[in-house]
């Protein structure tokens, strides 16, 4: 197998490239970058993510949380991982609760600003469209 260390520096390069590519919905180009990702660092969790917000954005939403709940697994503090799975959960029925204290953890936890808007962002959504909708969780 060919040595791939000289490439090791490329890392964040293909992965910010993968999430690139799920936002411009090339999702042929996500695969691709984030498998380059993880034969260059297969113990990082960042190719995870990227591939559970693939999943998030196409609405495979039990695929997204298996993703999630994987590096949180690993990762207890991952507030991206957390973030993700609270927005996969709150657009699942019978989970919107859940999905709402998670969210809630990653406001509390979280030192990165970014992470605490998109939470924000989403927790205001379910208030706003999904509670009025009526897609409640099951009693």
């Amino acid at each position: 197998m060919e040595d791939l260390s000289k490439y090791d520096e490329d890392f964040f390069l293909f992965l910010e490239a993968g999430f690139i590519a799920i936002n411009q919905a090339d999702e042929d180009a996500a695969l691709k970058m984030f498998k380059a990702c993880e034969l260059l660092r297969p113990e990082n969790s960042l190719t995870t993510v990227g591939l559970g917000y693939l999943h998030l954005h196409k609405l495979e939403l039990k695929v997204a949380i298996e993703h999630f709940r994987n590096v949180i697994t690993k990762e207890p503090d991952n507030s991206m991982a957390q973030t993700f799975l609270g927005i996969a959960l709150s657009l699942t029925p019978d989970q919107v609760t859940e999905g709402e204290k998670v969210l809630e953890n990653a406001v509390k936890n979280s030192s990165d600003s970014q992470i605490k808007k998109v939470a924000n962002t989403t927790l205001d959504f379910v208030d706003e469209f999904v509670k009025k909708t009526g897609i409640q969780p099951k009693r």
